[in-house]
């Protein structure tokens, strides 16, 4: 490149937007993701944002768990980020639109493709 480059030359290529959750999305397996590229949840996940779907005030879920109010919140702020979410609205619906959750029943339940082995 010569000292008489332009700026246009010398520019990054923009990136494209990033709408996919950040991380390695695979199951612990190597296999093949499930078919929205989302990571498989723990039981105690599932249990969790089936909660926050319904309403579920944190302390009852954290009393029906058998954990804390701060491990409930906990494992909340993983799966926001997970999804990239910045609220627990947010959350919800990102999971309805990804299909983790079931649509057109209540409660809504977690799809078992969705479940850790």
């Amino acid at each position: 490149m010569t000292l008489s480059a332009t700026s246009e030359e010398i520019k990054p290529a923009p990136r494209p937007p990033r709408s996919e959750p950040v991380g390695d999305t695979r199951p612990a397996g190597g296999g093949p993701s499930v078919g929205t590229g989302v990571r498989r949840l723990t039981d105690v996940d599932v249990r969790i944002l089936e909660g926050v779907a319904v309403g579920t005030p944190t302390v009852r879920l954290a009393a029906s768990l058998y954990l804390s109010r701060q491990g409930v919140e906990y494992r909340i702020g993983l799966m926001m980020r997970h999804f990239q979410a910045t609220n627990r609205a947010a959350l919800i619906s990102r999971a309805h639109s990804l299909g983790v959750l079931s649509v057109g029943a209540w409660p809504p339940r977690v799809l078992p493709e969705f479940l850790e082995p």
